[in-house]
């Protein structure tokens, strides 16, 4: 069902000032910086062995990612977990008693598509499924 971390999502207060840390002091180059109006953030990307360092900054004050950072300040997001099927995924953990945050998955931008298992089922951590590059 899962075929790899796809990414680690870092909750910042602003991207400009966080891609130094990862760019020059822990020296992983940065791969590209993009807004989502989809999931409404900024976010920078910096490919990591076959995983990616996502920085995400909240580019709405009523986004998940702004009301995170009031609740608990800067830090890990979610982890991210690429899948063939976005779609059977979530019926398989939902079959399981996963409650699901997206219960259809979303277009991003770029293609790939998206949802998010509820952390109140996994152990707090938020955890995104992707399936890259779908039609």
């Amino acid at each position: 069902m899962l075929k790899k971390i796809e990414h680690i999502g870092v909750a910042v207060q602003n991207i400009e000032k966080s891609i130094p840390l990862f760019r020059d002091l822990l020296g992983i180059p940065i791969e590209k910086v993009y807004a989502s109006d989809a999931i409404k953030t900024k976010i920078a990307f910096f490919p990591l062995g076959d995983a990616t360092i996502e920085l995400i900054e909240a580019m709405d004050p009523s986004s998940p990612v702004a009301k995170f950072i009031q609740k608990r300040g800067e830090g890990i997001h979610h982890i991210c977990f690429g899948v063939e099927n976005v779609e059977a995924a979530l019926r398989h953990f939902e079959a399981k008693g996963i409650d699901l945050l997206d219960r259809k998955p979303r277009r991003m931008e770029n293609g790939d598509l998206i949802a998010f298992l509820n952390p109140k089922s996994t152990n707090g951590v938020l955890i995104e499924l992707v399936e890259m590059g779908a039609e």
